[in-house]
Order: structure tokens, then C-alpha cells, then sequence
């Protein structure tokens, strides 16, 4: 057995608007990503020699997570009102955490080059 962290990579194509921004900033008006997200679980390898079946934690996501958010209105949904990327991340971290313990970050990149990782309360 070893202690490793595994990933899943995940795309959501999301609408959203930051009302709390200046009127004049670009992202106060309605506007979408194609979200990468990153699912890391961390734990010790068992008899099969993995975590846990990567098909499991795709099963989870499609029904917790992508059924909710993908081609959607962000700031409808509860808990993402304020819908930044790293809101995003808290709500998916809270919303995987029950089901996986060794959860160990949520990644959400916006764009190419910017995005936010939620590792749990520090």
C-alpha cells in the first residue's frame, strides 16, 4: 500500500455574472467559461492497488455536480450567488466531500491561464 493522490478532470460550461464588481468591469455583465475542473483525492492504495475507480468518482460528479451547474446560470444557483471561481470551488469541495473523505482539492480554471484550488478550511 502507498498514501497517493490521484485526479479527474472535469468540463463545465458555465454563465455567470460578479454583481458586486464596478458596473464598467467586464465581468459585471453576462458572460460564460468553459471551466477545467480538477478533482484531487489523496488516500492509501488497497488490495486493487487504486484509491478509489475513477468510473465512481465520474459517476458522482455527473450526478452531484455537473447536473447542476453545467449550461447553467451561476448566480441561480444556491450557495453561488457570488459566483467567483473560488466560490466555485468551495460549493463543488462541499458538495464531494461527504462522499470522497480523502478529498484533497478542487481545481476550477476559468481560463487558460487563471483559475482558483480549494484544499479545505486552513
Amino acid at each position: 500500500m502507498a498514501h497517493v493522490e490521484i485526479f479527474h478532470r472535469f468540463e463545465l460550461c458555465i454563465a455567470h455574472r460578479l454583481d458586486l464588481v464596478p458596473p464598467e468591469h467586464k465581468c459585471s455583465r453576462l458572460h460564460g467559461h468553459n471551466y477545467k475542473v480538477i478533482v484531487r483525492i489523496q488516500g492509501e492504495t488497497g488490495p486493487l492497488g487504486w484509491i478509489t475507480d475513477y468510473a465512481v468518482i465520474r459517476a458522482e460528479w455527473d450526478r452531484r455536480v455537473h447536473s447542476k451547474l453545467d449550461h447553467r446560470f451561476l448566480n441561480e444557483i444556491p450557495g453561488l450567488e457570488i459566483s467567483t471561481s473560488e466560490n466555485l470551488c468551495v460549493w463543488i469541495w462541499d458538495v464531494l466531500k461527504p462522499i470522497f473523505p480523502g478529498l484533497s482539492a478542487i481545481e476550477a480554471w476559468e481560463v487558460e491561464n487563471a483559475g482558483s484550488i480549494f484544499r479545505g478550511e486552513f
